[in-house]
């Protein structure tokens, strides 16, 4: 379910400034007001019909599509998959800066929303609206949506995180599920010391990951107003972070093995690999990718600090309207079906996990035994993670840029087994520099 993995992809610098100058010199760094409106545009396009173009790579998109069809004939929708998120998002920057070719309706994950928002290149969706949709998602999830003012897409997945153990290890080394992160810790450290082929995750620099973990820990990293940006990756949350973290990667207790390869796919299955914090998403990877591990893995609560439930988000999509749209109210007539309507079910169906809250408290959702699981219920745990993301967290407004310069400032800690303090102040020095280049008013600390 490569639409949501934390592997934040981005595309490169330049395409980055060149979208970025088309929106400073249409934008406002203010932001928008705020739009309001009804729906009746919405339904009137809907029954009249017409045509869009749809980009997505999600794996539920053509039976979506399909469904959709199937339930208005008089609508016909162009399904692309312009590739992966760095790969569509490129081409979507080049439509832009172009002034024509952009798609009706994108996917776009939740950390460069802000970005595309802030160009001016998305329709805010207030103004068919859809603002009154706000109680029917996770409140971590709407807030991801909206930037400023703007209401630039409905939430389509969450990614609460959670701990995915390998039971079968655990009990063979006698470990407990830990409850927080000095327990997990210590199980890392009697794991790789009872059997030096195993460790307790694999981490081998990911800043989806990183952020998520900050933002677990209390963070608050990034804010912004407009085009005015403040930066510290040094702050209490990070620090916090950081010295949790740094034990595993200096005491060379991770897994030296590359997320998503299919090497670490085979660690998982034979237990070289034994937990992962990660995504509510992350069940669907585990049934097709890793068969090996049926009835051996299960879920608990991600561990916190002091014992108290609370988690981040890590990964997750929306659908926007591109503000190229000829047509923007049946493309948003479409994003609402999606998210908001009968495209929910095979998004579900998927292997996909859902933002809405209806579906979240759904008891055919949340008490489904999963074989893959042993029969336990994991979507009691991934639910109830849904309402213990910590609140206020931001990303940058160039947080696909971000992401793409992590490897190079803090991927040296994990590369070199250092602390990463010193990776997130060279990251922070990076993306400071960079901001103000790009005609953002940017100060750290």
């Amino acid at each position: 379910m490569s639409r949501i993995r934390s592997r934040a992809k981005a595309f490169g610098a330049v395409a980055l400034a060149a979208l970025l100058a088309v929106g400073c010199s249409s934008g406002s760094s203010s932001g928008p007001a705020a739009a309001t409106g009804t729906q009746d545009s919405v339904d009137a396009a809907l029954k009249a019909g017409g045509e869009i173009t749809y980009w997505s790579w999600t794996p539920s998109a053509k039976d979506q599509v399909a469904a959709f069809q199937k339930e208005f004939p008089n609508v016909k929708v162009n399904y692309v998959n312009a590739g992966t998120n760095k790969d569509e998002y490129t081409k979507l920057q080049n439509a832009i800066k172009a002034g024509s070719g952009a798609p009706d309706v994108a996917q776009v994950e939740y950390y460069a929303l802000p970005q595309f928002a802030l160009t001016d290149s998305l329709a805010d969706l207030g103004q068919f609206g859809f603002q009154a949709f706000e109680k029917d998602y996770s409140a971590s999830t709407w807030a991801q949506v909206k930037s400023n003012n703007g209401l630039y897409g409905l939430p389509q997945d969450s990614g609460p995180m959670a701990l995915f153990y390998n039971k079968e290890v655990f009990d063979k080394n006698a470990i407990t599920v830990p409850k927080t992160w000095d327990e997990y810790v210590a199980a890392a450290k009697k794991l790789h010391a009872a059997d030096p082929s195993k460790y307790i995750t694999s981490d081998t620099g990911d800043p989806g990951f990183a952020l998520s973990m900050i933002w677990q820990a209390g963070g608050h990293p990034f804010t912004a107003d407009g085009r005015n940006v403040k930066i510290n990756l040094a702050d209490a949350g990070s620090k916090k972070w950081t010295a949790l973290w740094n034990q595993l990667v200096e005491g060379k207790l991770l897994a030296p093995v590359k997320e998503w390869s299919d090497d670490w796919f085979r660690a998982l299955g034979d237990g070289t690999v034994a937990s992962l914090v990660t995504g509510a998403w992350m069940p669907g990877n585990f049934k097709s990718s890793v068969p090996g591990g049926a009835g051996k893995w299960a879920v608990a609560p991600m561990p916190t600090y002091d014992g108290q439930p609370v988690t981040a988000e890590n990964g997750g999509s929306t659908q926007s309207v591109l503000k190229q749209s000829k047509n923007p109210a049946l493309a948003a007539a479409f994003v609402r079906w999606l998210n908001h309507g009968n495209g929910v079910k095979p998004f579900i169906e998927s292997g996909g996990f859902p933002a809405t809250t209806a579906d979240l408290t759904s008891p055919a959702f949340v008490d489904e035994a999963v074989p893959y699981f042993g029969g336990q219920k994991v979507n009691q745990v991934l639910t109830q993670a849904s309402k213990d993301v910590a609140k206020g967290w931001t990303y940058l407004p160039y947080q696909t840029y971000a992401n793409s310069v992590f490897t190079d400032t803090v991927g040296q800690a994990y590369l070199n087994g250092t602390s990463l303090d010193a990776g997130l102040a060279a990251w922070q020095k990076a993306l400071v520099d960079y901001g103000n280049q790009q005609g953002f008013t940017v100060s750290a600390g």
